[in-house]
Formats: C-alpha cells, structure tokens, sequence
C-alpha cells in the first residue's frame, strides 16, 4: 500500500498573473503612481487598485514594496 503525499509549498505551482495583472504590477514597479498607471492603461485607479489587491491575494503579499520585489523576481 502506498501513502500519496500531498505536494509541498514549494513544489505548488505560484498562481498566474492575468496580462492586466502583470501589466499593472510592472508600471507600480516602475514607480508610477496608481494615476499614472491608470491614465497609461486607460483604466480607473479603481481598477489598478483592484487588479493590485489580486496581485496581493494571489501571493499573499501586503504591500507595495513586496509587490515590487516580486516583480523583479519575475523580470518585470
């Protein structure tokens, strides 16, 4: 009888960024404002702030300077 093993934290697939998402979270890298990027995207800075609190949701991060260190791990 063999035991399945559940995966673990570092063998489980890090959650997808939509293209919006990766979009967002790079101009935010860049130090652009939620205005700035807004206006660039031609989005809301309602949306930016929404497609940010999926970005934190998704990796449980709590802030921007997190946000940015993952944007450099992922070569944004």
């Amino acid at each position: 009888m063999s035991a399945t093993l559940a995966p673990s934290p570092t063998e489980a697939p890090a959650p997808a960024l939509a293209p919006r998402e990766r979009e967002t979270l790079r101009h935010i890298s860049a130090g652009r404002t939620y205005l700035q990027t807004a206006r660039h995207m031609g989005l809301s800075t309602h949306t930016v702030d929404a497609y940010l609190r999926r970005i934190r949701a998704k990796f449980n991060i709590s802030n921007t300077a997190e946000l940015t260190r993952m944007a450099i791990a992922l070569g944004l």
